[in-house]
């Protein structure tokens, strides 16, 4: 125990302490005793869905094969039989931590040094585990991580410095990229409200040469020009993330808490300036992919139903309360990414500051008519007129051949595009500057998806791809000129009238592309019986011949987003689709002697 916890004048009152409160409740393995802690090596979150409050602390036990910390007794012997069943029994864990830094990490467990886009960060043992660290860090979100990395790159073209925030550090990861990569275009500050993070995003900091804010230590004031110097600036914050967004405006706002985000929306269209862009990952993938549809109408204020295109409804309900969030704050938003993946669903928007901008935004939620029996769906028409028959804004006609009410409301949902093609597009480019070779197949995905067609607009190499560093710059140059006139109007953005941003919100608009069709269909949940279908890129060139648009969905890997009705889409995929089994007179004279013989 800590001299904080307990002070022993003497030898017998030390021996009565530790037989009393930690000899008693031991669990013992191959000969060695691990007694219970007491330390603030773990704390209990008050509540699973808030990450902004303080944890008590808790009663534990580290385990002595692979450090981690469990609060149970009964849970302890049975993650050691765990152990033991798969053959680990020798002893790995020590008592003191190997930290190259002044100050431990908290309780002196072990940990683990992960490099990711270049960037160092120290893991403790239990990091994967929500509930039982603060510290968490999920390899799974990789491709979150480089999206928002893009998306911040290609705001940071358009005009610089820009203070941007991690609202939720953890490790600090995602803030320590953003300062590492693009250096003086921005000034990034990393919130925590725990101390144990703040603390472990300090010494990460130290780990990749950067210097945190107001802590200058003798080391990084001597000599600038050595390995040792820092190579860039990270403000660390210890305090809420409303507080935070209340207190200081920001260009970049990116929010990732544990779970749901819906309460930290309204800060964060506070304070953020005209013309940024905020971001927004939500894990709570229970909610949101229909499996806990009460959470869901308590969360977001929207009552959906499980669907074949159930991830971007997702991305589409998550936008509405974003909307709704910007309103209450005079804001409009422009959605320039909607991502649903297995694990997360991220959306980024552009804040367009102005009631009327508020307004635009807020026509855009709708209610959407989906029918249950062939799962064709249409957004409701706008107006606050009673419709006496909403089955007639349905193309199937399910209901006058199946008895019952066969379609329900969904929604509030948002009814605009989901992609920014020009945004797009300066994010493959900053994909390519910075080697990002594992989301560049999917930002390409994203491209075709919000065009709406199969065909793909220029190539895409990475620098592992590329002979020499020319033909690299060649390659970047030519994806740059795709959006050169976009890019030539925002550096002034910032610092324009209200009548020159009302141009450049002017200009935005006419050059957006045609906007692509809401929602997509599975082919193989269309598929017909007895029938093999062709292949899903066959089928798209079929659905180009008979005059449709069409793509490919990141949503669904057998996803198709295309304007057709699904009476349309089932019509095309009728006509190429052949028997499973063909009835030639010699196969069936061959079973008529089979049945003979039997």
């Amino acid at each position: 125990m800590g001299k904080e916890k307990f002070k022993a004048c003497y030898s017998h009152k030390l021996r009565r302490h530790l037989q009393n409160l930690h000899w008693k409740v031991y669990v013992e393995f191959e000969g060695q005793r691990m007694c219970i802690c007491h330390l603030p090596c773990r704390q209990l979150k008050s509540s699973l869905g808030s990450d902004q409050t303080q944890g008590r602390l808790v009663a534990h036990y580290h385990c002595v094969v692979c450090s981690v910390t469990i609060a149970r007794k009964t849970d302890m012997i049975s993650h050691l039989k765990r152990h033991i069943n798969k053959g680990e029994t020798e002893a790995s864990y020590s008592g003191s931590s190997d930290v190259p830094f002044e100050d431990p990490v908290p309780g002196g467990q072990a940990y683990e040094i992960m490099k990711e886009l270049g960037t160092n960060v120290q893991l403790l043992p239990n990091h994967t585990t929500p509930q039982k660290t603060d510290t968490y860090f999920s390899r799974k979100m990789k491709t979150n991580r480089q999206l928002v990395f893009c998306s911040l790159a290609v705001l940071a073209e358009e005009r610089n410095p820009l203070e941007c925030l991690d609202a939720f550090g953890a490790t600090g990861i995602m803030g320590l990229q953003w300062a590492k990569h693009l250096r003086n275009s921005v000034k990034v500050t990393i919130n925590d409200i725990n101390e144990a993070c703040v603390k472990m995003i300090k010494e990460n900091c130290h780990l990749n040469h950067i210097r945190v804010e107001g802590n200058r230590t003798g080391r990084q004031l001597d000599g600038a020009g050595d390995a040792d110097s820092p190579i860039a600036l990270v403000e660390v914050v210890k305090m809420d993330a409303n507080v935070i967004m209340h207190l200081r405006p920001f260009d970049y706002i990116h929010l990732d808490p544990f779970g749901t985000s819906v309460n930290y929306l309204d800060a964060a269209f506070r304070n953020v300036r005209n013309l940024g862009i905020v971001s927004v990952t939500s894990t709570d993938t229970g909610s949101l992919y229909s499996k806990s549809l009460n959470v869901t109408l308590r969360h977001y204020g929207c009552q959906i139903v499980r669907t074949e295109y159930y991830r971007e409804l997702a991305a589409r309900m998550v936008l509405a309360s974003v909307a709704r969030a910007a309103a209450r704050c005079n804001k409009g938003i422009e959605v320039l990414l909607a991502v649903a993946l297995e694990h997360f669903v991220l959306v980024v928007v552009r804040v367009l500051r102005g009631p009327t901008q508020a307004d635009e935004s807020a026509k855009k939620l709708r209610q959407l008519l989906h029918c249950q029996w062939c799962e064709e769906r249409v957004f409701l028409k706008p107006g606050s007129m009673v419709e006496e028959n909403l089955y007639r804004q349905l193309p199937c006609q399910c209901h006058g051949s199946m008895p019952g009410k066969t379609a329900i409301e969904l929604g509030p949902l948002w009814a605009g595009p989901l992609f920014n093609t020009g945004f797009l597009r300066r994010m493959l480019v900053a994909a390519v500057q910075h080697n990002m070779e594992d989301i560049q197949p999917l930002v390409k995905t994203l491209i075709c998806e919000a065009d709406c067609t199969t065909l793909k607009p220029f190539p895409v190499l990475g620098y592992s791809a590329l002979s020499n560093q020319v033909e690299c710059g060649v390659v970047i140059k030519t994806l740059q000129k795709v959006e050169e006139a976009d890019t030539s109007d925002q550096s002034a953005k910032r610092k324009t009238t209200g009548e020159d941003s009302g141009n450049v919100l002017k200009k935005i608009k006419a050059d957006t592309s045609l906007e692509h069709p809401a929602f997509y269909y599975s082919i193989h949940r269309h598929s017909i019986r007895g029938m093999n279908m062709p292949k899903l890129n066959k089928f798209l060139q079929y659905l180009t011949e008979a005059g449709f648009r069409v793509s490919r969905t990141h949503f669904d890997p057998t996803g198709v987003r295309t304007d057709a009705t699904l009476a349309q889409f089932k019509e095309v995929l009728t006509k190429y689709s052949v028997p499973t089994y063909s009835s030639t007179p010699q196969s069936s004279a061959v079973s008529s002697e089979r049945r003979q013989t039997l």
